[in-house]
């Protein structure tokens, strides 16, 4: 054996063999590419059953993309479709955001109206088998394609939850109809709307429901509060266009990548207030994400809204999609999303103003921490971003970090919803000092 233009598996193991794995060109060791292609050689030629080259192909961008972060990931011509559809916010399934947590599959939250939102599915909780198939170690991209399928089919997950011994939920897929905007006018005069997640139509949806509550108030309002708990994000856009509903100029958010030319400031429309004067308050929690932190983190930094509830979730990174004709996309990480004061909401979210848990005969079972710094592979946070302008304002003297795990979904909005009853308070009170 040419040992010096041969690179072989060493094996310790009784009842193996090394195998030659690739051929050098010269002395030097082979580079990158030519290991790649030398080990999927190998795995076609020897592998116990036979594997293609499309799905050895597949398998590596995966294993690629999705060990830079938790974000990132290969998709194929199928799933593409699936994510665009995703982002019109109408598809088939049991409606629920989730993550990776030790290579099993975390619920950040299910999506209001949606299957799983009835069968009383809570974040937190642990998908550790659907269908009686084990979900550890999974890739992410599979899981999603279990828990999709026709409507009016059933799926069968077993979910982990706190110190619960794990049960079984059956639940029926539908087309997940997104209504991302709900709102109602409270008998005092005070305006509550709930984004349950930010999809192309949500500024839209926000601005008629903010009209339809001004006018049932006799055109002005008391008080707002926008609900963005268990709101785990959406389109970029959507979140710029909300929090400029809410201001009158200002940034919204800063997009800073590792190519400074890259980087990008979106800022409000200097009249996009649609509520001027009137005193307003944004609820988070562990399971509010990405476009509803960078929303509250908007509001809160330009002090137009008293931020109430716990820590956010801490999902701060943008990801880009980048289609591949006849291959389907990449998704990337390539860039932080920073607060208008320069804080990074990276692994750490928003702090609110007012730290208000729910109770704990209102929480969601799990115990466990809800947040991206707990994720595999995640971004650490890396501070402020130094070039802030001077026009921004100081940092805000925001409360303390506080994580605690989200209210029941089922109670969000309704007479036992503390945390609302709390900024309801909070606003009488602004009303009545004004």
């Amino acid at each position: 054996m040419r040992n010096s233009h041969l690179i072989a598996i060493g094996i310790a193991a009784a009842g193996l063999a090394a195998i030659p794995l690739v051929a050098a060109t010269s002395s030097s060791a082979p580079t990158d590419l030519e290991l790649i292609t030398g080990i999927m050689q190998v795995v076609e030629r020897d592998y116990v059953h036979p594997v293609g080259p499309d799905l050895l192909t597949k398998d590596a961008l995966k294993g690629m993309l999705t060990r830079l972060d938790p974000h990132s990931d290969y998709m194929d011509e199928g799933e593409y479709r699936q994510a665009q559809a995703d982002i019109g916010g109408k598809f088939g399934g049991i409606g629920i955001e989730i993550s990776t947590q030790g290579g099993v599959p975390k619920v950040i939250a299910p999506i209001d109206g949606t299957p799983a939102a009835q069968a009383g599915i809570e974040p937190g909780d642990l998908i550790v088998s659907i269908g009686r198939l084990s979900t550890s170690g999974m890739d992410p991209a599979k899981i999603i394609g279990a828990l999709r399928g026709n409507p009016g089919t059933e799926v069968t997950l077993t979910l982990s939850r706190g110190e619960k011994t794990p049960f079984d939920v059956t639940l029926k897929r539908s087309i997940i109809h997104a209504q991302s905007v709900k709102s109602r006018l409270e008998p005092d005069g005070l305006g509550y709307a709930r984004i349950s997640q930010f999809i192309g139509d949500t500024p839209k949806d926000l601005r008629q429901a903010i009209e339809n509550l001004q006018r049932q108030a006799g055109g002005h309002l008391k008080g707002f509060v926008l609900d963005l708990r268990n709101d785990p994000g959406g389109l970029l856009t959507s979140a710029v266009g909300v929090a400029g509903d809410f201001l009158d100029g200002g940034t919204v958010v800063t997009i800073h990548g590792r190519h400074h030319g890259d980087d990008q400031v979106f800022k409000s429309d200097s009249n996009g207030d649609l509520l001027r004067g009137t005193p307003m308050v944004v609820l988070i929690n562990g399971a509010s994400a990405s476009a509803s932190e960078i929303v509250a983190g908007a509001l809160q930094d330009q002090h137009r809204a008293t931020v109430m509830g716990t820590q956010s979730f801490g999902k701060g990174s943008v990801q880009t999609i980048i289609p591949l004709k006849g291959h389907g996309a990449l998704r990337l990480t390539i860039a932080l999303y920073y607060t208008p004061s320069g804080r990074s909401i990276q692994g750490e979210g928003i702090s609110p103003d007012v730290v208000v848990e729910a109770p704990k005969d209102e929480q969601v079972a799990s115990a466990a921490r809800l947040s991206e710094g707990t994720l595999n592979g995640a971004i650490s946070n890396p501070g402020p971003l130094e070039r802030a302008s001077a026009a921004k304002t100081a940092k805000p003297a925001a409360g303390k970090a506080v994580y605690s795990p989200p209210m029941k979904p089922d109670l969000i909005g309704t007479a036992r919803d503390a945390q609302l009853q709390a900024a309801r308070s909070y606003l009488d009170r602004s009303a009545s000092a004004d």
